[in-house]
């Protein structure tokens, strides 16, 4: 009974208790039933037109371009700089994907599965199939045969795990390119409507026609704003917001930081550059006595040595004379050299031997029906080695054939170039480079410096005192790949948008340096903030006020002559203004003041003008028609074109503004 009178007390108590239990329950099980929903959501690289784009869909996209350039560049290696290239495209196609996927539904525009056909592999195929090197005959042009050969081997079974493996990447480049025309013909069709919607009406074409036509000679004083001290005027704090509010739509920004940083270059010792030179006077000895050159030279040297064949023309010209010195033999060894912090020194492996500088190579035709195709002369540099080795090794006349791609190619040696002297030679190379000690030294150094300096205004004091340039960066965005040209700095901008303004960062090591950054100023806002768009309308208030000062000068004037005593400037001639040239004068593009000549009678006197580089005072004097045929066709025919020309940049552009696009690849990045 005592226990549930307690209960009745603690009623209160205990309901909020248990309703707290009960909700943290129900959220619980909300939040576990749909933890799915959640974490496909953060998976989201981004979303356009009301797509979400997962990123399992990126990556594809992403491996699927990666093999794309593989086989267009015949490389497997990509660095940062090719790489940022592959993800933006990426992107941008998904933009012009489904930006137009949306704008295509609502007017029923798409692109057919026989139209598609017709352009990859109809007899016209579209130019991005038709510039494709991989269906270039030995002429060097695109040839339809090969385009139906390639596409019929993606639908053969594979013999062997090296065949599948070749197979799936070249369905995976057909893919590409076939998805890229059907993306390319569809913004094609789109702007292809637009053209022939948008047209120049007859208004249009009179208007254009008598912009030519009419023009005006006028007298004018002009008064440069520059000629107006700024000590003469002053701008309030209201102007600046005036002005602001004006031109705010211009503002428009998306997410952006600005920082500065230093770099603490990652070199050598000199305690480094004695072990370089100790460790390279022991590999000089251990190539003189090696009976296995290769292995020392390639465990060792920053260049391999791969038995090619020198010439006197193509050996590096400091060991031109040791080389092919009367008498040079097998097992010779240079002296060490040392130049631009690289070591280096040579072993003769072979001498004495002729081979040719160059062959004439031709192309033996796959197909009947098909012609050879004369390749012409190639030096051993220019060949790829499968190519390299027989070409040269043969005799004129006879045929060899190599792995290229999915098949094989066969070549003839037409002819060969009259043997030289050549030699193969073993270049041991190594550039000094600093130690881990040396590397902890400059990191400890770098770190020490943050430690010391973690304010904005230590950071800038203490790089000054210490006579380190202080590098600034602008308006960076989150999907930056790097910062200026600095290599492997894409986490520095991670950084920037962690940080707080002022905050001063880690250290970043960026290729041969260590840099240390401040975050001087984070831009969230939908428009730029008037503080930093202070300058350039601090420039445009003070015209404005310097306007005001000169018209004042010029209050009560009843002649040009009178303002130019005034002013203290000449009275100019702008001789035949039209509407069309947008010049007035001397003055250069001056708008409002062409308009107000136009505006005015014969010999008639303007009041003060404020223009775009002065305040203008103008006597108009006859205006003249000229002589001309109005054809209103061809007047809007060219009007049409200048339109049509600019609509597929400016209707792509719209559409993907207007996709709702939200951008979270900075997270994945």
């Amino acid at each position: 009974m005592a226990t549930l009178q307690k209960i009745r007390n603690h009623g209160v108590f205990l309901l909020v208790i248990v309703g707290a239990a009960m909700l943290a329950f129900i959220l619980g099980d909300f939040l576990n039933s749909g933890s799915s929903f959640f974490n496909r959501s953060r998976e989201n690289v981004g979303s356009i037109a009301g797509h979400d784009v997962h990123y399992t869909e990126y990556e594809a996209a992403k491996d699927q371009l990666t093999e794309v350039y593989k086989i267009e560049s015949g490389r497997s290696d990509f660095d940062e700089e090719i790489s940022a290239q592959i993800r933006n495209q990426v992107w941008q196609m998904m933009l012009m994907d489904y930006s137009l996927r949306t704008e295509g539904k609502k007017i029923g525009l798409d692109v057919t599965k026989d139209e598609l056909s017709e352009l990859c592999i109809g007899n016209n195929p579209h130019q991005l199939i038709a510039q494709r090197r991989a269906f270039y005959d030995e002429t060097g042009n695109f040839n339809r045969n090969n385009l139906v050969r390639f596409l019929a081997s993606l639908e053969q079974e594979p013999e062997g795990t090296e065949q599948a493996a070749n197979l799936k990447q070249a369905k995976t480049y057909w893919l590409y390119w076939e998805n890229a025309v059907r993306l390319t013909y569809m913004q094609e069709k789109y702007t292809t409507l637009l053209q022939n919607l948008i047209k120049a009406n007859s208004i249009d074409a009179k208007f254009a026609f008598d912009a030519r036509q009419e023009s005006v000679n006028a007298e004018y004083v002009m008064q440069p704003y520059y000629a107006v001290a700024d000590s003469l005027v002053s701008v309030s704090q209201g102007n600046i917001k005036k002005l602001y509010a004006k031109h705010k739509s211009e503002f428009k920004q998306t997410p952006n930081r600005s920082i500065a940083y230093i770099a603490f270059d990652i070199k050598p010792s000199q305690a480094d550059f004695e072990a370089a030179d100790q460790l390279m006077k022991e590999l000089e000895q251990e190539l003189k006595t090696t009976d296995d050159v290769a292995l020392v030279v390639n465990t060792n040297s920053d260049v391999m040595y791969d038995g090619r064949d020198y010439s006197a023309n193509t050996i590096p010209a400091e060991y031109k004379d040791f080389v092919f010195r009367k008498g040079a033999k097998a097992g010779d060894v240079s002296e060490l050299r040392f130049e631009d912090n690289k070591y280096s020194i040579a072993r003769i492996v072979e001498v004495g031997y002729n081979l040719p500088d160059s062959v004439c190579l031709k192309a033996i035709a796959a197909q009947e029906g098909q012609e050879d195709a004369e390749l012409g002369w190639f030096q051993a540099t220019d060949l790829n080695k499968t190519i390299a080795e027989p070409a040269f090794h043969g005799k004129r006349g006879t045929r060899f054939t190599v792995a290229q791609g999915l098949g094989e190619q066969t070549f003839e040696i037409v002819d060969i170039a009259p043997a030289t002297p050549k030699a193969k030679v073993a270049i041991l190379e190594r550039t000094v480079t600093p130690s881990s000690k040396t590397y902890s030294v400059i990191y400890n150094e770098a770190k020490q410096f943050i430690v010391n300096n973690n304010t904005e205004d230590a950071f800038r004091n203490a790089a000054a005192e210490a006579g380190m340039a202080i590098h600034p960066q602008f308006n960076l965005n989150k999907n930056a790949e790097k910062v200026a040209d600095l290599k492997a700095s894409r986490p520095i901008v991670r950084w920037a948008f962690e940080a707080k303004e002022g905050q001063v960062s880690d250290v970043f090591e960026c290729g041969t340096q260590f840099i240390v950054a401040v975050l001087t100023e984070a831009n969230d806002g939908d428009y730029r903030s008037l503080e930093s768009v202070r300058a350039e309308l601090m420039a445009e208030a003070m015209n404005n006020a310097k306007a005001e000062y000169i018209k004042k000068e010029l209050k009560g004037i009843a002649s040009l002559q009178e303002a130019a005593d005034v002013l203290q400037r000449p009275v100019q001639q702008a001789e035949n203004v039209t509407f069309a040239a947008y010049r007035f004068g001397n003055a250069g593009n001056e708008p409002a003041v062409i308009g107000a000549a136009f505006a005015l009678e014969n010999e008639e006197l303007s009041a003060p003008i404020q223009g775009r580089s002065g305040v203008f005072v103008v006597k108009a004097g006859n205006k003249t028609k000229a002589e001309g045929e109005f054809n209103e066709e061809m007047e809007k025919q060219q009007l049409s074109g200048r339109v049509a020309y600019s609509i597929p940049y400016q209707a792509i552009a719209l559409i993907q503004e207007q996709a709702d696009i939200v951008d979270n690849r900075a997270n994945f990045q």
